[in-house]
């Protein structure tokens, strides 16, 4: 049973109860490839390589590109949030203590699907670009959009680039990033759900879940949508039952699902330096 519901009571706090600061659900599940509906305990994604164009002399056969075909098989795990909620405790208090818990469940399995995708990340390293003992530039950017653009990664909308909030700050010092004059408010693709932003035709998202290594070194991750794939058994769903013999209702929150890595030239890991001055 929650062993803070005490303090939700009418004699101590206000009507409405706040939970607790927490990131709503997953913020990076629709920057990567989904499939959603798995049967089974795994997804496979398919990965194929890059084909050339060639000529053929009159009447001759059509030269075929031999595109170079693999496959990614993501592991589903599930998952579980849930807690007790006992009938006297929801008597004492004015908001519906129940709906309160599935919310947090919910939220609890939204931060975990964005943890499988950002494990998935880090299994990325060929593409580094080291912290220098600075925080986040305008040059690492550069570096890392420079890469992209020399491993052919498309230019299509679908480029992301995760900070954490450090570097968020970082970012908003930068004036090509700040100034409407080179992005404007059009470039403003989630602002009404969350903080991010276009510029150099990727979308900057910050988030609280990056790594961050015992120097104080932050990674944060510059990635095309096709390069990690997220498959799911089962979207997060919530049950509420009500057990007679502890006179409480039980709240759980469930889910299946599984996250990796399909195309290691599509990420670039940029590492930044956190240390307090």
């Amino acid at each position: 049973m929650s062993t803070t519901i005490d303090q939700a009571f009418i004699k101590q706090f206000e009507r409405e109860v706040h939970e607790a600061y927490q990131r709503q659900g997953s913020k990076l599940r629709n920057t990567v490839r989904i499939i959603p509906n798995v049967n089974g305990s795994s997804a496979v994604f398919q990965k194929v390589g890059k084909g050339t164009a060639s000529i053929k002399s009159t009447h001759g056969m059509v030269p075929v590109m031999n595109l170079d075909h693999s496959n990614i098989e993501v592991a589903l795990s599930d998952y579980y949030a849930g807690d007790w909620v006992d009938r006297l405790d929801e008597l004492k208090t004015n908001i519906d203590e129940r709906q309160v818990i599935a919310n947090a469940g919910a939220h609890a399995l939204g931060r975990k699907t964005d943890e499988l995708i950002i494990t998935a990340l880090e299994d990325a390293s060929s593409q580094t670009i080291n912290d220098g003992n600075i925080g986040l530039t305008k040059d690492k950017i550069l570096e890392a959009f420079e890469t992209f653009g020399e491993n052919d990664v498309p230019d299509d909308g679908q480029r992301f680039c995760i900070v954490g909030w450090k570097q968020w700050s970082d970012l908003l010092a930068i004036d090509e990033f700040v100034n409407a004059d080179y992005v404007g408010s059009d470039a403003l693709p989630f602002a009404s759900i969350t903080q991010a932003k276009m510029f150099l035709g990727t979308v900057f998202v910050p988030h609280s879940g990056l790594p961050m290594d015992a120097n104080d070194i932050r990674s944060c991750f510059y990635y095309h949508k096709t390069a990690i794939g997220h498959a799911a058994a089962s979207d997060v769903q919530t049950d509420i039952s009500w057990h007679g013999d502890r006179a409480a209702h039980f709240v759980n929150n469930m889910m299946s699902q599984g996250a990796g890595l399909i195309d290691e030239s599509g990420i670039v890991v940029i590492n930044c330096d956190e240390t307090p001055d």
